[in-house]
């Protein structure tokens, strides 16, 4: 035997064995059952960790819920879900409380079904990124200082680390969807996986478009944008408006400072009680829920934005989740960690290290690469507003295909829509931040037309 036939058998014996070894452990993530979870579900579930860097100790938490067997799976394209932030948990809001099939009710114990579950037009992927948000950790502290940069390069390592777990997804058709501060993890995720996609026939990550709701964009369009919704709404008064345009829209959408930071608490406190990301939605005061972070946080310094929704639901998936035999159903929190799971992580927004100012570049080379784009908008969110989504794409000066014009579902206006060449924008009547929260079915119509990419319908027929 020579040397090149004993290389070739033992490259043959390690890559078996590295496949045996990963369907074992796909098995491992396999969910039997979750605490609470109705009679006769019919679709695949898996959970667990995936590494992303061995000498950090660090893994991202991921929950796979995949379509009915009616629906046939295996013809399926995947969709990767991202929540904003940064900080908080896709798993907590996305999979819990928007595009998951299941929610907790109020007694924290039992689940119920939504009939708007988005795997019944797709495979889903949650995954709780970066390090330290949800159930995903390291085992080195200062970890937990991260940015935009590393989530992206973490986010790209989760992906091709999970397809070898999960081969029969290679080459899938493949989009990421999401909402708020997924405005920066979604454009910079998908410009690293079409780079580094580059001359590769066939790649494992086939990617072939992005969704993204209320996003965070630009920060100076973001900012003007965002003042004249609470203006035009009666939320803040002329002389906070005026403030707010003179010191803020050059400043850190996320991070500001000084005189901006200033007009900002002014322009909070002015608010009222109301619920800022849906203004004309139901606030919960109970302990541990957004409303009642927001109005502790006004006494002290600015409330933390992009925390999604603020109605009780949030505290129902808490109490879910904390419990010890709903962990081991996901196989979560294998390290033990001492303190409770939380939706957000404000260890790691405090100690976020970059955010660029701009995603318009990146938006530009996306749409020269041929991907499918489109941007929605819940138009009674204020914490990034249609306004504010609206002036960040204006400033693409894409060329209009669709001019402006009002969508229906079941005889009914969804919501408004303009087509651009390259870039399809909707709005969605009725919705705040978490736009399938609020609106379920009009998101259900939303995500099945950006699938088949066929715009969303002008008629009431």
């Amino acid at each position: 035997m020579t040397s090149l036939h004993l290389l070739i058998i033992v490259g043959i014996f390690a890559a078996t064995s590295t496949t045996n070894r990963n369907k074992r452990q796909q098995e491992k993530d396999r969910i039997i059952k979750l605490p609470g979870q109705p009679k006769g579900i019919k679709f695949s579930q898996f959970s667990g960790y995936i590494t992303v860097n061995e000498k950090a100790g660090r893994s991202l938490f991921y929950w796979l819920i995949e379509s009915p067997n009616n629906k046939k799976p295996a013809t399926k394209p995947l969709i990767l879900w991202l929540n904003g932030g940064p900080g908080c948990s896709s798993v907590a809001y996305g999979a819990w409380e928007e595009v998951g099939p299941f929610r907790v009710n109020s007694d924290g114990k039992s689940l119920t079904l939504s009939p708007y579950a988005w795997n019944q037009e797709a495979n889903l992927l949650f995954i709780d990124s970066p390090a330290g948000v949800g159930f995903s950790y390291s085992n080195t502290s200062f970890d937990l200082v991260t940015g935009d940069k590393r989530t992206a390069n973490d986010t790209h390592t989760f992906l091709l680390n999970w397809l070898e777990r999960f081969p029969r997804y290679k080459g899938r058709p493949f989009y990421i969807a999401g909402e708020s501060y997924a405005g920066h993890y979604i454009p910079q995720l998908a410009q690293l996986i079409v780079r580094r996609n580059k001359g590769i026939k066939n790649p494992p990550i086939n990617l072939k478009g992005f969704l993204l709701g209320n996003p965070l964009i630009d920060d100076y369009y973001d900012n003007i944008g965002t003042f004249e919704f609470w203006w035009n709404h009666g939320l803040i008064s002329d002389y906070t408006y005026e403030a707010l345009n003179a010191s803020c829209p050059s400043d850190s959408f996320l991070d500001p400072k000084n005189d901006c930071y200033q007009a900002l608490f002014r322009a909070y406190s002015e608010f009222g009680d109301i619920n800022p990301y849906g203004i004309y939605m139901p606030t919960c005061y109970d302990d541990g829920t957004v409303t009642s972070t927001f109005k502790h946080n006004l006494k002290m310094s600015l409330p933390s934005k992009f925390r999604g929704n603020n109605m009780c639901i949030v505290k129902y998936t808490k109490i879910y989740m904390n419990r010890p035999d709903v962990q081991k159903a996901l196989h979560a929190n294998h390290t033990n960690i001492s303190y409770p799971w939380t939706t957000c992580s404000d260890v790691v927004r405090g100690s976020w290290t970059d955010s660029p100012k701009s995603m318009l570049p990146i938006f530009k080379e996306l749409i020269a690469a041929g991907l499918r784009i489109w941007v929605f908008s819940g138009d009674t969110d204020a914490v990034l507003p249609l306004t504010a989504t609206r002036y960040s794409l204006k400033a693409l000066n894409l060329e209009t295909v669709t001019d402006w014009y009002a969508w229906y579902d079941h005889k009914k206006v969804g919501g408004w829509s303009q087509v651009y060449k390259g870039l399809v924008y909707v709005t969605v009547r009725g919705a705040g931040h978490e736009v399938p929260l609020a609106q379920p079915r009009l998101a259900l119509t939303l995500f099945r037309h950006f699938l088949s990419a066929h715009t969303l319908p002008a008629t009431s027929n």
